[in-house]
């Protein structure tokens, strides 16, 4: 009965958008909880490294090879949502990603383990899923505020990741963050299943043509490149301070455990204000603007992190400023992607994704390294190269 009651109100769609509030909502927890398994890692990274006896620059292999495993199924995976239905696809990401948590939470051996983060990060592809199957579901005018609030449920995963990470690692240990994860993923894929409607492909190529016009489309449009190198650059540094964070507040002056250090996520949803508020100021001020303007903002904060690199409350302002910027950019840049070709969205979203997650993935290990160079300033010069860079990129698209 039940059962019955929500699948009426999931097929009760208005006229002029085929997305309704029950399925945007169920699209946007099931984005939150997917992308969190990108970031479970990051506050519980100490704890790994006193139990496999790690040195900080040997953590970088781990939140990079997640980074790297989203980033493979982003090309190798997210076009099949162009030609198989979605819905499928996601089933099969699903189970992926419940076997890869368990894997991580009950295996002993590092390398077993190490090589399991790779298949979570690929797992994890069920994101870039469910964005372009309901930016697809909405006319234009309204793909921003879709997108908008698609990214606030990216944005809570991302950053709640890190203090339910922290929490229940204090609680049960590391390994007990990837026995929920496991959990949590096979609820999700489950309710996906159910209530997902099965959509129609916009193409009927085969695999590898299939990829192959994936790559064609990155050629053939200018402004996917400059809009791909800047998204994967700002994201960067993003990285550069997430896999970091952890390892700078278990230190002097701070001292901080795994579950102090997993409350800075909660801090850090000044970015689910910038998911949202930006859906509304992308029509008003236009994307490069925006981003020129999100992209100072985290500059900023992490200028004053650099300055006053002892003091909490700097920290706390720069992490607003940093997670504020980061996703009002993200927002702005992925409605313009989306509006490159409507009839190539899984394949558009997929490249443009895999450049800014394997930006993430080079900011995790570049961060790590500029730390254990240098410390905290070394963390700050690695991320405003990546800024400025991510600015030059973003302005070349406006010469375009």
């Amino acid at each position: 009965m039940q059962l019955n009651f929500l699948e009426q109100i999931v097929n009760t769609q208005p006229s002029d958008n085929p997305i309704t509030l029950f399925l945007l909502l169920l699209m946007s927890g099931a984005i939150a909880v997917t992308a969190a398994n990108l970031y479970y890692v990051q506050p519980i990274l100490p704890l790994i490294a006193n139990e496999f006896s790690l040195d900080v620059s040997e953590l970088g292999s781990i939140p990079g090879l997640i980074q790297f495993g989203y980033a493979f199924a982003l090309f190798f995976i997210s076009p099949l949502g162009d030609s198989i239905p979605r819905r499928r696809v996601i089933a099969f990401l699903s189970v992926i990603l419940v076997v890869s948590s368990l894997v991580t939470a009950l295996m002993s051996h590092y390398v077993v383990i190490v090589c399991a983060m790779f298949f979570i990060g690929l797992g994890a592809n069920i994101t870039q899923q469910l964005i372009p199957f309901a930016a697809s579901m909405v006319s234009p005018k309204k793909k921003a505020a879709t997108i908008g609030s698609l990214m606030m449920g990216l944005t809570l995963g991302i950053l709640l990741s890190r203090t339910l990470s922290g929490f229940v690692a204090d609680f049960y240990g590391w390994r007990g963050v990837y026995i929920m994860s496991a959990c949590v993923a096979a609820l999700t894929g489950l309710l996906l299943y159910v209530f997902l409607p099965t959509n129609t492909p916009h193409s009927n190529l085969r695999y590898w043509p299939l990829l192959k016009s994936t790559v064609s489309l990155f050629k053939q449009h200018k402004s996917l490149q400059n809009y791909t190198l800047a998204g994967a650059l700002w994201f960067a540094s993003f990285n550069v301070l997430w896999a970091t964070l952890a390892i700078y507040v278990s230190q002097d002056p701070f001292n901080y455990n795994a579950q102090q250090a997993g409350l800075f996520g909660v801090i850090a949803l000044a970015g689910v204000v910038g998911a949202k508020v930006s859906g509304k100021w992308v029509n008003a001020l236009g994307s490069n603007k925006l981003i020129m303007i999100s992209l100072l903002l985290m500059a900023i904060g992490f200028g004053v992190t650099g300055l006053f690199a002892d003091s909490l409350w700097a920290l706390v302002i720069g992490i607003v400023l940093i997670d504020f910027g980061v996703f009002s950019a993200q927002v702005s840049n992925q409605t313009r992607v989306f509006s490159i070709d409507e009839k190539a969205q899984s394949r558009i979203n997929g490249i443009y994704m895999l450049g800014y997650y394997i930006g993430g993935a080079l900011g995790s290990v570049a961060g790590l390294y500029g730390f254990a160079m240098y410390q905290w300033h070394g963390v700050i010069g690695v991320a405003i190269l990546f800024i400025s860079l991510s600015a030059l990129f973003n302005w070349r698209a406006t010469q375009a």
